[in-house]
């Protein structure tokens, strides 16, 4: 859990710290791949590297692990870079997202696309360690990403399409290990969307009042006065399709035991969110990066548990 203070909170279209320091335009490009603000980048990467480790390739296949964080890094920053594209008429309603690069015009749409294509190139090189199924498997997210910013147009729970996509490294890890999509890494799939689901409506809170005003959906609006019922569903959903995913590996109490540290820290994630006050939600929502290293953990420990077994 973060010890990090509410008041220490910025929204993301705000700089500080050495950020705030670089020349405006070089500023502007990184705010525009969010390099300031890598959150993101880490809740994509912890599936799959949780997915490694639960198919007992932490030893054998360690590499798939940095090649996993660049890879998200690399194209989280290009999806927010097409998300910003797609959507910067309505970043400019948002008290939030109004000074984002494309929103403010500091950078061009040209420039944009073009440093999109340069970050995508660049993610797809990260896939050369893998074998040709979780390459292609990999690709095919692509199309999830670029439906993922109309959705919150056309639906009250974008958040689910989010879970697709931001899970998706899970398949290709797991893949990437085993070379088939095995029951175990579908459960975790499943689990990590129902994570993202809830991680994200605590994000969304943020925005409830302007997304009312533009017209963007979100499940933040549909919860309405459930959204704290609602997360709690999605995240004990999370631990039952992980805590399944365990089981598959390692059917014992262990695995079960496993996932105590990160269910208590989705408690407290739930009991201590305020759905009034932004700066507490981005607070909660931040936190997931160590809910993700706490199913790293637990994924690690019942993999290598699996490897002693087999042995």
């Amino acid at each position: 859990m973060s010890v990090e203070s509410d008041s220490q909170i910025v929204s993301d279209s705000e700089v500080k710290g050495l950020i705030s320091r670089l020349p405006k335009k070089v500023r502007a490009y990184v705010s525009l791949a969010r390099a300031d603000r890598p959150i993101g980048s880490w809740l994509l990467f912890w599936p799959g590297a949780a997915a490694v480790a639960l198919s007992g390739g932490l030893i054998t296949n360690w590499f798939l692990l940095p090649a996993l964080l660049l890879g998200s890094f690399l194209m989280r920053s290009a999806g927010c870079i097409y998300n910003d594209i797609v959507d910067r008429d309505l970043d400019k309603k948002v008290a939030r997202t109004w000074n984002r690069p494309l929103a403010s015009g500091i950078i061009s749409l040209k420039s944009a696309y073009l440093f999109l294509g340069i970050l995508c190139l660049a993610g797809l090189g990260c896939l050369s360690v893998f074998n040709n199924i979780a390459r292609w498997v990999a690709i095919a997210s692509l199309l999830l990403v670029a439906i993922y910013p109309f959705m919150k147009r056309i639906s009250w729970w974008p958040q689910a399409w989010l879970g697709l996509v931001f899970s998706w490294a899970a398949l290709v890890g797991g893949i990437g290990v085993r070379h088939y999509l095995d029951p175990a890494t579908l459960s975790l799939y499943l689990g990590s969307i129902f994570w993202v689901i809830g991680f994200d409506t605590i994000y969304a809170i943020q925005d409830i009042e302007d997304d009312a005003l533009a017209g963007i959906k979100s499940s933040a609006r549909a919860l309405k006065n459930h959204i704290r019922a609602g997360i709690a569903v999605f995240y004990s959903l999370a631990l039952l399709f992980w805590g399944i995913a365990l089981w598959l590996i390692q059917p014992q109490f262990l695995a079960l035991v496993a996932l105590f540290p990160l269910a208590c820290h989705f408690l407290w994630q739930v009991m201590t969110l305020d759905t009034k006050n932004g700066n507490n939600a981005l607070l909660r929502f931040r936190s997931n990066r160590e809910a993700g290293f706490l199913l790293f953990l637990a994924c690690s420990t019942i993999g290598m548990v699996g490897i002693f077994y087999l042995r």
